[in-house]
Protein backbone atom coordinates (compact mmCIF):
# COMPACT_ATOMS: atom_id res chain seq x y z
CA UNK A 1 0.00 0.00 0.00
CA UNK A 2 1.33 3.44 -0.88
CA UNK A 3 1.84 6.06 1.84
CA UNK A 4 -0.86 8.06 0.07
CA UNK A 5 -3.45 5.28 0.41
CA UNK A 6 -2.45 4.85 4.05
CA UNK A 7 -2.98 8.58 4.62
CA UNK A 8 -6.42 8.53 2.97
CA UNK A 9 -7.51 5.66 5.22
CA UNK A 10 -5.96 7.05 8.43
CA UNK A 11 -7.36 10.54 7.83
CA UNK A 12 -10.87 9.17 7.42
CA UNK A 13 -10.55 7.12 10.61
CA UNK A 14 -9.54 10.32 12.42
CA UNK A 15 -12.36 12.33 10.82
CA UNK A 16 -14.93 9.67 11.72
CA UNK A 17 -13.69 9.58 15.33
CA UNK A 18 -13.71 13.38 15.66
CA UNK A 19 -17.05 14.09 14.00
CA UNK A 20 -18.80 10.95 15.26
CA UNK A 21 -17.54 10.68 18.85
CA UNK A 22 -15.42 13.73 19.55
CA UNK A 23 -12.39 11.46 19.97
CA UNK A 24 -8.88 12.37 18.93
CA UNK A 25 -6.60 15.37 18.74
CA UNK A 26 -8.08 18.11 16.57
CA UNK A 27 -4.67 19.74 16.15
CA UNK A 28 -3.20 16.50 14.80
CA UNK A 29 -6.21 16.17 12.49
CA UNK A 30 -5.82 19.71 11.15
CA UNK A 31 -2.05 19.21 10.74
CA UNK A 32 -2.77 16.59 8.05
CA UNK A 33 -3.77 19.44 5.73
CA UNK A 34 -1.33 21.81 4.03
CA UNK A 35 -1.53 25.49 5.04
CA UNK A 36 -2.27 26.03 1.32
CA UNK A 37 -5.15 23.53 1.41
CA UNK A 38 -8.20 24.06 -0.77
CA UNK A 39 -11.32 21.96 -1.18
CA UNK A 40 -14.29 21.90 -3.50
CA UNK A 41 -17.21 20.52 -1.51
CA UNK A 42 -20.19 18.51 -2.71
CA UNK A 43 -22.17 21.75 -3.04
CA UNK A 44 -19.44 23.41 -5.09
CA UNK A 45 -18.28 25.70 -2.28
CA UNK A 46 -14.55 26.32 -1.97
CA UNK A 47 -12.90 25.95 1.46
CA UNK A 48 -9.40 26.96 2.50
CA UNK A 49 -7.33 25.71 5.43
CA UNK A 50 -8.74 28.22 7.91
CA UNK A 51 -12.32 27.37 6.96
CA UNK A 52 -11.60 23.63 7.24
CA UNK A 53 -10.03 24.19 10.66
CA UNK A 54 -13.06 26.18 11.81
CA UNK A 55 -15.33 23.39 10.56
CA UNK A 56 -13.47 20.73 12.55
CA UNK A 57 -13.37 22.88 15.69
CA UNK A 58 -17.12 23.54 15.50
CA UNK A 59 -18.19 19.99 14.59
CA UNK A 60 -16.71 17.88 17.40
CA UNK A 61 -19.11 14.94 17.97
CA UNK A 62 -21.72 16.68 15.78
CA UNK A 63 -22.53 13.48 13.88
CA UNK A 64 -23.10 10.73 16.47
CA UNK A 65 -22.76 7.28 14.98
CA UNK A 66 -20.98 8.49 11.83
CA UNK A 67 -19.41 5.72 9.78
CA UNK A 68 -17.02 6.40 6.90
CA UNK A 69 -15.93 3.70 4.48
CA UNK A 70 -13.27 4.29 1.82
CA UNK A 71 -12.59 2.04 -1.14
CA UNK A 72 -11.66 2.05 -4.83
CA UNK A 73 -8.44 3.97 -4.19
CA UNK A 74 -6.38 4.61 -7.32
CA UNK A 75 -3.01 6.26 -7.70
CA UNK A 76 -3.63 8.60 -10.64
CA UNK A 77 -0.14 10.11 -10.76
CA UNK A 78 2.94 10.34 -8.59
CA UNK A 79 5.93 12.68 -8.71
CA UNK A 80 8.84 13.35 -6.34
CA UNK A 81 6.93 15.96 -4.30
CA UNK A 82 3.49 14.33 -4.16
CA UNK A 83 0.70 12.43 -5.86
CA UNK A 84 -2.90 12.49 -7.06
CA UNK A 85 -5.26 9.85 -5.64
CA UNK A 86 -8.91 9.11 -6.31
CA UNK A 87 -11.22 7.16 -4.01
CA UNK A 88 -14.84 6.46 -3.19
CA UNK A 89 -16.19 7.46 0.22
CA UNK A 90 -19.43 6.32 1.80
CA UNK A 91 -20.76 8.14 4.86
CA UNK A 92 -23.65 6.88 6.94
CA UNK A 93 -25.49 8.03 10.03
CA UNK A 94 -27.98 5.96 12.04
CA UNK A 95 -31.48 6.20 10.58
CA UNK A 96 -30.40 8.18 7.52
CA UNK A 97 -29.62 7.15 3.97
CA UNK A 98 -25.91 6.82 3.23
CA UNK A 99 -24.18 9.28 0.93
CA UNK A 100 -21.48 8.30 -1.51
CA UNK A 101 -18.94 10.59 -3.09
CA UNK A 102 -16.05 10.30 -5.49
CA UNK A 103 -13.03 12.28 -4.43
CA UNK A 104 -9.72 13.29 -5.93
CA UNK A 105 -6.94 14.51 -3.65
CA UNK A 106 -3.63 16.13 -4.50
CA UNK A 107 -0.95 15.40 -1.93
CA UNK A 108 2.27 17.27 -1.32
CA UNK A 109 5.11 15.85 0.73
CA UNK A 110 6.57 17.52 3.82
CA UNK A 111 9.47 15.61 5.34
CA UNK A 112 8.25 12.46 3.52
CA UNK A 113 4.77 12.83 5.07
CA UNK A 114 1.79 13.31 2.72
CA UNK A 115 -0.17 16.50 3.33
CA UNK A 116 -3.58 17.12 1.79
CA UNK A 117 -3.09 20.03 -0.66
CA UNK A 118 -6.36 19.97 -2.62
CA UNK A 119 -9.53 17.86 -2.42
CA UNK A 120 -12.42 17.79 -4.89
CA UNK A 121 -15.58 15.88 -3.92
CA UNK A 122 -18.39 14.91 -6.28
CA UNK A 123 -21.61 13.24 -5.19
CA UNK A 124 -22.17 9.80 -6.68
CA UNK A 125 -25.57 9.70 -8.30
Amino acid sequence: MTPYFTEVLQAHVAIEAWLGKGDGDVNALIARFSPDYSMITLSGAVLNHDQLSQFFLAQRAAKPGLRIEVDEMRLLAEWPQGAAVSYRERQSLPGQPATTRRSTVIFTLKESQPLWRHLHETAEG
